[in-house]
């Protein structure tokens, strides 16, 4: 049952971010007037090209698919207290693993039976990938920030390397990609969505599986125990390493599952068009969304639209295709510093209990 100092909370943990994201929004004009543009036309065509009709609405829920898996990468460990940012290197091999099921005999077995391969492969690959940062922190005390981020630029140099050596097909010259996936194997649309594939349905099912894992099990309020006060779980004989394999394993694989998806969705085979930053922008994500998975959700539609606006900046204002890159970058930066603010407002904290008058007199 929720109180007036939950209800407080909840309305610190909304109303932060979004004017984290306002005065971002207001910095980002700043940088479009200096570049020559009128920030509101800048506005208004991110807005066409996000949610302006239902064509744009499609384009961004389909970038948000990734994103919605990706930020799990994050807010999943932070529970434990772990700052993980390799979302970009678990996708990656989750993406290597799919496409190499995707490749083998599996190929001559129904398109349901190769779809759920490649997704149990992804997800296995990226499970790794991350539970590796997992047990480096646990058993050597690495950093797993640091650790992490370094994976993830192996994980880009392993595809590049197999993408033009062992997976290469020798049609592809100008860039080196893998050999195709057979196109009966690929996801599908959404009926309702005709230019969404089915990835969209893996991520909210995922965030919400997220949500319920961690607010509604034991395992979840074991691990926002631990990441709460680590000496005290472990005196209370909960078994931290386990659940910092187990979290950073599940986190990996849900990025893992982001890089099945675009595989079997988006380009139909591995190549360097799946380093696309989505682990990056998943960060993001979770980061604005106070690592809540259903807020997540939410907020990965809209920088969904973020990313599909780049093009039209470029056609439309004669900005770079980079601009919306810019806005991230400032949206990162800002929510960032907003983490100093929370605690910090009295409209947000319970009233203290005032001293009873005959109490006061007692005491002096």
């Amino acid at each position: 049952m929720l109180t007036v100092g939950n209800w407080r909370k909840t309305l610190e943990a909304i109303c932060i971010p979004i004017a984290a994201l306002l005065f971002a929004l207001v910095l980002f004009g700043i940088f479009c007037f200096a570049a020559g543009a009128n920030p509101f036309e800048v506005y208004s065509a991110i807005y066409q090209a996000a949610f302006g009709n239902w064509s744009s609405f499609q384009n961004s829920l389909l970038r948000a698919a990734p994103l919605m898996l990706t930020s799990l990468c994050t807010a999943l460990p932070a529970r434990l207290g772990l700052v993980i940012i390799g979302n970009e290197g678990a996708l990656v091999i989750g993406g290597i693993a799919a496409t190499i099921v995707g490749l083998s005999s599996l190929n001559q077995a129904p398109a349901v039976v190769t779809q759920v391969s490649m997704a149990i492969a992804g997800m296995i690959g990226g499970g790794l990938w991350i539970g590796a940062v997992g047990a480096l922190r646990h058993y050597r005390a690495v950093n797993e920030t640091i650790s992490s981020l370094l994976m993830n630029y192996i994980a880009i140099a392993l595809l590049n390397h197999l993408v033009g050596g062992p997976m290469r097909d020798p049609s592809s010259l100008n860039k080196p990609s893998s050999y195709a996936i057979p196109d009966l194997d690929r996801l599908g649309t959404i009926p309702l969505f005709p230019r969404v594939h089915y990835g969209l349905i893996y991520g909210i099912f995922a965030c919400v599986i997220a949500y319920f894992l961690i607010q509604r099990t034991t395992f979840g309020f074991a691990a926002r125990t631990a990441g709460g006060n680590v000496k005290a779980a472990r005196i209370a004989g909960l078994p931290v390493g386990q659940l910092t394999l187990a979290i950073c394993f599940l986190a990996g694989s849900c990025a893992g599952l982001a890089g099945m998806v675009e595989i079997a969705a988006v380009h139909g085979r591995a190549n360097e068009s799946l380093n696309a930053n989505y682990g990056y922008s998943g960060i993001l994500v979770a980061f604005v969304a106070r690592n809540n998975p259903i807020a997540a959700s939410i907020i990965a539609i809209l920088f969904g639209g973020i990313l599909a606006s780049g093009s039209i900046l470029q056609r439309r204002l004669d900005l770079p295709d980079a601009t919306v890159f810019v806005l991230q970058g400032l949206v990162f930066l800002v929510v960032l510093y907003s983490e100093s603010l929370y605690g910090r407002f009295k409209i947000f904290k319970e009233p203290e209990p005032k001293m009873p008058a005959t109490s006061a007199i007692q005491g002096g």
